[in-house]
């Protein structure tokens, strides 16, 4: 199958953007260097396309219903302007996959609906997720006989990032209304070059900033009007393995390593006062607790870990396996996230790393690694 390609892949490339493929997408991996993309975003600002992360709607009056039996969080808890981070779960409460919620002005969700129609939501599944599911929302409604529609508009609008403790600031200086006052996991409507964009307070970098989710033919318009770093996936992993944030297809994998939310350390996305598919699994999960636990490493002999390298205890036995691994650009230091067992995850906890055939020092840390916001 042919790449799927963001709007601005003309223009990446013009900027001397490096590419890799990514969830069947053709995307930007290195503009100037993961290390000056790194800092921009650590110490200013810096700005990502991630227009590859899918964009479902749902709306009717039964929206709210499907949405709070298909994802783990209170769905009912957010009212017009906010999100919350969530996962989907199968019926055995493994993830399938990990998303943000927001819920738009009640209607269709453009921003000239009245706020008197049905309630309305968006969700960004991960790359290359987005059609299976769209899928899953649809076989779901109809077993459930539930009114709402479900859109795949993955191919109508970019998104993208703006991450940075000035990121806020530039984002308020570009929009003609302020967007300042927006709290943590806050969005409305603001105008960028006369275009309504869905502005919210989120991000992936343990970073301040705003995610912006635009029309697709507007997104070169939206790009150009700021002046900052532009940022490649390169510079987005090191920073969400700093702030101890998850990958999908890395530190949960759905058929290659199942995991639950509280084996990943994101319980606090399971609201198990509602009723959800997955709810009853995790409930004795949560009950009994977890045999294995994703942790934070730093090593201490020289190397970097990499996804896949073994974990072994002191006598060499295979414990764990390394999820996610880079050397830090911020700290300075090779770090990793990946699963162990619960007797080996206590913050302080020797462990060994296996790089490229020799065993390496390494001590399980708290994540983040870094302060967040």
């Amino acid at each position: 199958m042919p790449l799927q390609t963001p709007p601005l892949r003309g223009l990446h490339d013009e900027y001397g953007a490096k590419f890799t493929e990514f969830g069947g997408w053709d995307m930007p991996v290195e503009f100037e260097s993961i290390r000056t993309e790194h800092a921009a975003v650590r110490e200013g600002v810096g700005i990502f396309d991630v227009s590859h992360m899918g964009q479902l709607h749902v709306t009717g009056p039964d929206a709210t219903e499907l949405m709070q039996r298909l994802t783990s969080n209170d769905v009912s808890r957010l009212a017009v302007g906010d999100s919350q981070y969530a996962t989907i779960t199968d019926e055995d409460g493994i993830i399938i996959d990990d998303t943000v919620v927001y819920r738009l002005p009640d209607g269709d969700g453009n921003a000239t609906d009245d706020a008197d129609g049905d309630p309305t939501y968006l969700f960004v599944p991960n790359a290359g997720t987005d059609e299976a599911t769209h899928q899953r929302w649809i076989d779901y409604r109809n077993e459930w006989d539930l009114e709402a529609t479900v859109d795949n508009r993955t191919d109508e609008y970019a998104m993208f990032a703006v991450q940075g403790p000035e990121a806020v600031a530039l984002v308020d200086d570009v929009t003609e209304e302020s967007v300042a006052d927006l709290e943590r996991f806050e969005a409305r409507y603001a105008t960028i070059e006369g275009v309504d964009c869905w502005t919210a307070r989120t991000g992936y970098t343990g970073e301040d900033g705003v995610e912006l989710i635009v029309p697709w033919a507007a997104a070169e318009e939206i790009w150009t009007a700021f002046d900052c770093q532009p940022c490649g996936l390169g510079a987005r992993d090191t920073l969400r393995i700093e702030a101890g944030l998850l990958l999908a297809g890395q530190d949960f994998h759905h058929d290659d390593d199942p995991r639950t939310p509280y084996e990943a350390g994101i319980g606090f996305t399971v609201a198990l006062e509602t009723e959800f598919v997955g709810r009853d699994a995790l409930a004795e999960v949560h009950e009994r607790g977890v045999e294995e636990r994703l942790v934070g490493f730093q090593l201490i002999d020289r190397g970097v870990p990499r996804h896949g390298y073994d974990i072994t205890n002191s006598e060499g036995r295979v414990i764990g396996t390394v999820t996610s691994g880079t050397m830090s650009p911020t700290v300075e230091q090779p770090i990793g996230l990946g699963y162990v067992p619960v007797e080996y995850a206590e913050p302080g906890t020797t462990l060994q790393v296996v790089v490229r055939g020799q065993s390496k020092k390494a001590r399980v840390e708290t994540t983040p690694f870094i302060d967040t916001v």
